[in-house]
């Protein structure tokens, strides 16, 4: 089990530039195509922006086209947690780490084998570690 991180939003408003504040921890969505890594084709880990736990390796992303960087499936699903969300009119499925709650985008069912999901992120929830 993963230890949670727990802090204030004053904390976190402190540590985070307000773009990552505003995706990361009041769930908001970067404009597509604008986000640093949805077309990135370097090598490595994908880590928590917030918290810097390892969720995705660059061998489970691919180009959906759809403007945010996209992973088949993230290292370990305990390291990520799903929760439904309703809003704006929709039926999703929002993603967040385990470890400090931040949000780092939507889950759908449109995906590539061998998983059929497509984890659509938002670049400013990651922050990419070379290999």
């Amino acid at each position: 089990m993963t230890d949670k991180i727990k802090k204030t939003q004053e904390e976190w408003r402190n540590e985070l530039s307000p773009e990552e504040y505003a995706v990361c921890r009041e769930g908001g969505t970067e404009r597509a195509f604008t986000g640093a890594f949805y077309d990135t084709k370097k090598a490595g880990t994908y880590k928590c922006t917030c918290c810097g736990e390892p969720l995705f390796l660059s061998t489970g992303k691919f180009d959906s086209g759809c403007g945010w960087p996209s992973f088949f499936q993230p290292i370990d699903g305990v390291k990520i947690h799903e929760i439904k969300d309703q809003s704006y009119g929709m039926n999703r499925v929002e993603v967040r780490c385990e470890k400090c709650d931040s949000h780092l985008g939507h889950v759908f069912e449109d995906g590539p084998a061998p998983t059929g999901l497509r984890y659509c992120i938002n670049s400013v929830s990651l922050k990419l570690e070379e290999d």
